[in-house]
């Protein structure tokens, strides 16, 4: 769903299946972008984002959660996320913290 949501507003999107394959997709070049679960399988969203703090990885992460656990609050800006949304979230805040953590893309820039 998110991934669609995402191609209609015109960004392009990569899907992984797991953080470390997100992770070894680095290689390749870093997104404008990230947005991570905070409960995935292996790796959790946290996780993720602390081996790209460790690596400056500059890129900015918006978290995701179904979790009503309000600690996550807390954790997600220790771990400099951008946002942390809980599910479910509408497509206008998907949209609205996208635009807050990309700027210059909600400005029009590609």
């Amino acid at each position: 769903m998110l991934g669609r949501v995402l191609r209609l507003a015109d960004y392009r999107v990569a899907v992984f299946k797991s953080g470390a394959e997100f992770l070894d997709s680095l290689a390749t070049g870093v997104p404008a972008c990230v947005i991570l679960d905070v409960h995935m399988p292996g790796l959790s969203g946290f996780e993720v984002q602390s081996k790209l703090l460790a690596s400056h990885t500059a890129v900015p992460v918006i978290f995701i959660t179904a979790s009503d656990d309000p600690a996550l609050d807390k954790t997600a800006l220790e771990a400099k996320g951008r946002a942390l949304l809980r599910k479910p979230f509408s497509s206008d805040q998907l949209l609205g913290a996208l635009a807050a953590a990309v700027p210059t893309r909600a400005q029009g820039a590609p």
